[in-house]
């Protein structure tokens, strides 16, 4: 792996005091990025986090008690967001569920904008929001507070805008250097690792065993790069996944477009083959994500009828698979390669899978980057007509 610029065990600077938004990051001429620089220091970032959220007088564990309240009361608890944060509040939502012994049906996640449309009347909303100042995150907020719910806010400081509009806030500390968030992922599923012990009422997990998880590779550099090589000359980039794994397969998609600007796609496993395999060919990559380990035999079993559908079209494929899953997918079957994930069997299995597929989904879409020449710090904001594209997205005037 191209060697970070910065110590990657060193703490990440906090939002400036008084709290302002991040502005564009440093220009980089080649790897390695600030993506890159992001990825590498994950595992330290997470084993900080857990030794934080670790106290049972803390933030985490306060919250882990409100969502008990509310479903033992029978009320909803939704976690919101959006874009990476919207992928990360489907990853909480997976792991708040797991530890549930009763009323895991009432945890459940939505999109921002459409929960600010229809918030709950009651019941607990968690916002999740790396910077505290998305503008739907904290519609939804506000929305869910004045329909009666309480409201939450894992972020990366209490000085920010969305933690004025909460009841509670958990706080990452730690801000990501790129636009092209990994850390951003990462933290808010740390940080419902975190709550998860809580509401188990044992162990936290261990920052050491969390570190260890995200450290490992799976793989060779040179063998991400030669699945990023294969991928990167793609039409469009398909990624597909069941269980716990559709939050990583859906935030692999958006690092894959925001970062290198291929046209990307999630697809459910099963709903991949209901008609859209009708519109891939030999110019389609195809990812598969499988480490949720519930219900393995029958995930794997359809997850083998796809590729081997997508062999007979022609199109690349690869995977990011459970170690245990790798000898029961023949080699020919992923052409363009495949990432290993450790098991992990100690964990949960939606932590095991969520933390475990983090850093190799995050390296395979900065790798496809470097392989198209494209710096993916910016998602593309560098050049004047995105960036213009962006700020009228965010302008309160109607044409």
């Amino acid at each position: 792996m191209t060697t970070p610029t910065s110590d990657a065990d060193a703490p990440l600077p906090g939002p400036p005091d008084p709290w302002a938004s991040t502005s564009q990051p440093s220009w980089r001429d080649g790897p390695p990025y600030h993506m890159t620089d992001m990825i590498a220091a994950e595992p330290a970032i997470a084993e900080r986090l857990i030794a934080r959220l670790a106290d049972p007088a803390g933030a985490a564990a306060e919250l882990a008690r409100e969502v008990g309240d509310a479903v033992r009361a029978g009320s909803p608890v939704v976690i919101t967001g959006c874009g990476t944060s919207d992928n990360a509040a489907q990853a909480v939502a997976a792991i708040l569920r797991s530890e549930l012994r009763t009323g895991r049906h009432l945890v459940r996640s939505a999109q921002a904008f459409e929960l600010s449309l229809d918030p709950p009347p009651s019941g607990l909303v968690i916002g999740v929001s790396h910077e505290g100042a998305t503008t739907a995150t904290n519609a939804a907020l506000e929305a869910a507070r004045a329909a009666g719910s309480r409201t939450a806010l894992i972020t990366v400081t209490r000085r920010s805008p969305g933690a004025a509009l909460v009841d509670l806030v958990v706080e990452s500390e730690e801000l990501d250097q790129s636009w092209c968030h990994t850390v951003g992922y990462l933290s808010p599923i740390v940080a419902a690792t975190a709550m998860a012990a809580h509401l188990a009422g044992g162990e936290p997990l261990s920052g050491a065993s969390a570190r260890a998880l995200l450290t490992q590779d799976g793989t060779d550099d040179e063998g991400i790069d030669r699945i990023a090589g294969r991928l990167a000359s793609s039409r469009e980039i398909l990624v597909i996944a069941s269980g716990t794994d559709r939050p990583a397969g859906r935030e692999l998609v958006l690092k894959i477009e925001e970062g290198s600007w291929v046209p990307a796609a999630y697809r459910d496993l099963e709903t991949f083959l209901h008609g859209h395999l009708a519109a891939t060919s030999e110019d389609t990559g195809l990812v598969l994500i499988l480490t949720d380990r519930e219900r393995r035999p029958e995930r794997l079993a359809r997850a083998l009828a796809v590729l081997r559908a997508a062999r007979i079209v022609g199109s690349d494929t690869a995977a990011i698979l459970a170690a245990e899953a790798d000898a029961a997918v023949p080699a020919d079957l992923t052409s363009a390669g495949r990432l290993l994930v450790d098991e992990a069997p100690d964990l949960p299995s939606p932590v095991a899978a969520l933390l475990g597929s983090a850093v190799p989904l995050q390296l395979l879409a900065e790798r496809i980057a470097r392989a198209r020449a494209v710096n993916p710090d910016a998602i593309h904001r560098e050049v004047d007509r995105y960036r213009a594209a962006a700020d009228a997205a965010e302008s309160p005037e109607v044409a």
